[in-house]
């Protein structure tokens, strides 16, 4: 159906007996397209006649509803009326007379703010109709006229307030044939076709949605469970060489004053990790490989290496198979600050504006201040470079165990400890050992013959894990080249109770088949239940749980693979309770399947 709503009196004031036939009428009557016309006066809610209902057939079979509303008065005595006949339109007609121009005064500065109001953004179509022939002159429709501006209605107004409705425009000078059926009939039928394709293109549209809500729609996969979050450990690497200092295990070196009144304790290799200077005190390089007066200068200014029989019995934890270095400090203040010194080294040798506060504390004497301060930055000073403030400064020096301790990683210079392993030999350094593995401390420190042996043997482990599991001891870093080589460093860890290089290696492993494609890992000949079972044996619990959630998601590639029945009855439960994708899931997408291969073929017409 279309329903059209007509406003205003297309009748003047001056018109004699004022019989004019109206315009929605006359088209009706005349047009071709129109049948099976009636007509009826109805009232509004408050009992007044307000507008006439007429109602036909257009186009053949389609139903037209027209209100034929002659008096603006019914936005005032009965806006709820007229509100509902222009939410229900499907095109409005503004009619005017255009020898009234009070009305038509009204009616744009009354009406027509109204009924935008009530269209609120609406994209239904108006239509202006000025009707009548002017009578103060030979009408003319030329908008810039102006011949015609007393009394009338001029044509540029009647155009003005269709842009401002965003209307379409038509003057209508008599209701003959030609405008009723050709000019308004064409512009009004133009419309309505439009709203029927409008109409029908949303019904259509409607339909589909209601087909496809009433469709068997296809299962929802539902996504994998969330796999449990395995977070690392930080480092504790600065720590733990902090803290050998302050056991002094495995002490190999042994600072006096002068006067032999006390000791302080140390490690050779530490101390050469961040000096050129204690390099050449312990003759790890020659003066000559050196190749700086300044050093060489300060360390003979400094320190003494002197004969073992002028001193006091070794430090404690130093084995009898390697005899301690004994070292004079030849200068007094920098001896007295020497503890101060040696915490700053074992600190990475970065905390430098923490150095100066505590020789200033403890000197209270800026001379005797600066000069110690410049025989450390001599001691910590790089061949060839010239030494200044800020490069002492904390955001400037770098961290130098992880780096400068790898010099000397399975290297025999000042090794102390030789392992063997597989029929070869690999040199360490206990005073590193001591302070990155709690199990290799007690080793050494405790009744065991490996703490007064220079050789020890390992079992259980291949030479390369062995070698990388000392590289994190010296380095705190590894980088596994596989998953297996991974798995293998890890129970090495869990032998020695590293857990953070067990954590590394876990991560390590998760990461790399998380992102292995789906393809891959069903060809792969890696077996994911024979690391499940390492995992366990090596108490690595993460791991095992997450490998566990792994072959869960992943349950039709695993599935497939002989190894899954070596699993366990109770890991077997598990990954059933949790696969992915779900029994259930199979069984719906099974049923859709089947019925989208019956719809596929049968029969429509029968």
């Amino acid at each position: 159906s279309v329903n059209i709503v007509a406003f205003g009196n297309e009748r003047d004031g001056f018109s004699e007996g004022n019989q004019q036939p109206s315009l929605i009428w006359s088209y009706l009557r005349r047009s071709a397209l129109i049948s099976q016309i009636d007509s009826s006066l109805s009232a509004s809610h408050v009992g007044n006649l307000v507008f006439t209902e007429y109602q036909a057939c257009v186009f053949g079979n389609v139903r037209l509803v027209v209100h034929d509303c002659p008096v603006w008065d019914i936005f005032h005595s009965d806006w709820y009326t007229s509100r509902s006949l222009i939410g229900g339109a499907d095109i409005i007609v503004i009619k005017y007379s255009v020898n009234d121009k009070t009305l038509f005064q009204e009616l744009k500065d009354n009406y027509v703010p109204m009924i935008k109001k009530a269209l609120n953004h609406c994209s239904v179509p108006v239509i202006i109709s000025a009707i009548g022939a002017r009578k103060n002159g030979v009408p003319c429709t030329c908008p810039l006229c102006t011949s015609d501006r007393r009394s009338c209605v001029t044509t540029s107004e009647g155009v003005h307030l269709a842009k401002e409705l965003g209307a379409t425009y038509l003057e209508l000078h008599t209701l003959n044939d030609f405008y009723i059926q050709k000019y308004f009939g064409g512009v009004l039928e133009y419309f309505m076709i439009q709203s029927l394709n409008q109409k029908s293109s949303e019904k259509m549209k409607k339909r589909k949605k209601t087909q496809k809500c009433h469709r068997v729609q296809p299962p929802q996969l539902e996504q994998p469970e969330k796999m449990p979050i395995l977070k690392g450990e930080a480092s504790h690497y600065d720590a733990d060489l902090h803290n050998l200092l302050c056991c002094c295990q495995c002490a190999d070196v042994a600072f006096y004053p002068e006067d032999l009144s006390t000791v302080v304790e140390a490690h050779k290799v530490i101390l050469c990790s961040v000096s050129h200077l204690f390099m050449l005190l312990f003759e790890v390089k020659s003066p000559a490989d050196i190749c700086d007066a300044s050093i060489v200068q300060t360390a003979q200014s400094l320190f003494a290496v002197e004969a073992e029989a002028t001193f006091p019995p070794a430090p404690r934890g130093v084995p009898s198979c390697v005899p301690p270095v004994r070292v004079v400090v030849k200068d007094s203040v920098f001896c007295s600050c020497l503890p101060d010194i040696l915490h700053f080294i074992y600190s990475g040798a970065f905390q430098w504006e923490q150095l100066e506060e505590d020789i200033k504390k403890k000197l209270k004497d800026p001379e005797k201040t600066e000069h110690v301060l410049e025989k450390v930055k001599c001691i910590l000073k790089a061949p060839g470079k010239i030494n200044s403030v800020k490069d002492c400064r904390s955001h400037q020096i770098k961290r130098l165990y992880n780096t400068s301790l790898r010099l000397f990683f399975n290297t025999p210079v000042l090794a102390d400890v030789i392992f063997k392993i597989q029929g070869a030999t690999v040199p360490a350094h206990r005073a590193v050992l001591v302070a990155r593995c709690e199990v290799m401390a007690a080793m050494f420190n405790g009744n065991y013959l490996e703490a007064n042996n220079i050789l020890v043997p390992v079992y259980g482990v291949s030479k390369d894990t062995f070698l990388s599991f000392l590289e994190y001891l010296y380095t705190d870093s590894c980088c596994p080249a596989s998953i297996l080589q991974a798995m293998s460093l890890l129970i090495c860890a869990e032998m020695y109770q590293v857990m953070r290089l067990q954590h590394i290696c876990e991560l390590y492993i998760i990461t790399q088949l998380q992102s292995m494609p789906s393809r891959e890992l069903a060809s792969t000949s890696l077996s994911i239940v024979s690391l499940l079972r390492k995992a366990k044996f090596h108490n690595s619990d993460c791991l095992s749980t997450w490998l566990l959630h792994f072959i869960a998601t992943n349950y039709l590639i695993f599935s497939q693979k002989p190894e899954f029945q070596d699993l366990s009855v109770e890991e077997r439960n598990f990954v059933e309770m949790h696969r992915w994708p779900s029994n259930l899931y199979l069984k719906q997408l099974a049923d859709y399947r089947n019925y989208v291969h019956s719809q596929k073929y049968h029969c429509t017409v029968m």
